[in-house]
């Protein structure tokens, strides 16, 4: 079965409980989960048979917070040979502040742009629509992410 490389950016500690979350659900589906809630140069490729899946907030600024924001430096000024892999990308924000969503959106310009495939769609979850966020994020596995991995998995064997 497939790995996933969790790689989890939060400030205020809700991405972190989401990423908890999907964990669980990602390893009751039979799936092996590496979280990572400190990401360091290189971890990219100590993880490059697992597909990435990035559960992150935003600053109020629309930047990374500060636990991944080696991620992003990472791929701008010394980028991992990610080209084929897959990703997936979930951004938690708050619609209020004109930012939203940004760093979300640069990652997955920047793994684009360096030849990563995305898995599904970006999802992004507005913390003004959603107040528990792992509904949205539960509903978007089920019906999104593990038939895209299922479908991988089976085009691998």
């Amino acid at each position: 079965m497939l790995q996933i490389h969790l790689i989890v950016g939060s400030v205020m500690g809700t991405a972190t409980e989401l990423a908890n979350t999907l964990s669980q659900h990602l390893e009751t589906a039979g799936f092996t989960c590496v979280p990572n809630h400190e990401y360091a140069q290189g971890d990219l490729e100590r993880h490059q048979d697992a597909v990435t899946l990035i559960c992150t907030s935003n600053t109020g600024m629309g930047d990374l917070p500060a636990n991944i924001a080696a991620l992003e430096q990472e791929l701008h000024n010394a980028p991992p040979p990610i080209y084929g892999r897959h990703y997936a990308i979930i951004n938690l924000g708050d619609s209020s502040y004109p930012s939203f969503a940004e760093s979300g959106k640069r990652l997955d310009e920047l793994f684009q742009d360096l030849g990563a495939r995305p898995v599904a769609d970006m999802l992004i979850i507005d913390a003004l629509e959603d107040s528990d966020p792992s509904v949205p994020a539960n509903e978007w596995l089920d019906k999104v992410f593990i038939p895209a991995l299922t479908h991988l998995n089976n085009a691998d064997a």
